[in-house]
């Protein structure tokens, strides 16, 4: 079962639940992989309210090596979700809020803030000032 207080959630991928959450080490992948100097750079990189496919792989497969899983990013590439790309989206913006604390997802519905997959920690971990927007598109 997944510790919102850790940062983590549960996602269904392939038909078989798992853990995720974006670990020290995990998050040092993301700014590795997305040229960042720090956490504060990927946060911001999201706050445009933009995420691509490879974005969404490297971010799903952070967090399930973060929960322990010996997975690449070639093996969560070839995954499926309920819903297709809308779901991968919704199950990056649960892990994103779970991890930074507040994150904004609107879909192409436009219906707002949403929580579909795991939830998120009820006080801020960090900055709340910082929102993740992530727009499917």
């Amino acid at each position: 079962m997944a510790n919102s207080h850790r940062g983590e959630i549960e996602a269904e991928l392939d038909g078989k639940r798992y853990r995720l959450c974006l670990t020290l080490g995990a998050l040092a992948e993301l700014e590795h992989a997305f040229g960042e100097d720090d956490m504060l750079g990927v946060v911001e990189r999201f706050e445009a309210g933009r995420i691509t496919a490879r974005d969404t792989i490297r971010i799903l497969g952070a967090g399930l090596r973060g929960a322990g899983y010996d997975i690449t990013d070639d093996a969560v590439s070839a995954m499926k979700a309920e819903g297709g790309a809308a779901g991968f989206v919704e199950i990056v913006a649960a892990l994103l809020t779970a991890t930074f604390g507040v994150a904004q997802i609107e879909t192409s519905g436009g219906e707002g803030a949403s929580d579909p997959v795991g939830k998120p920690p009820q006080t801020p971990v960090s900055a709340p000032e910082h929102k993740t927007g992530i727009t499917a598109t």
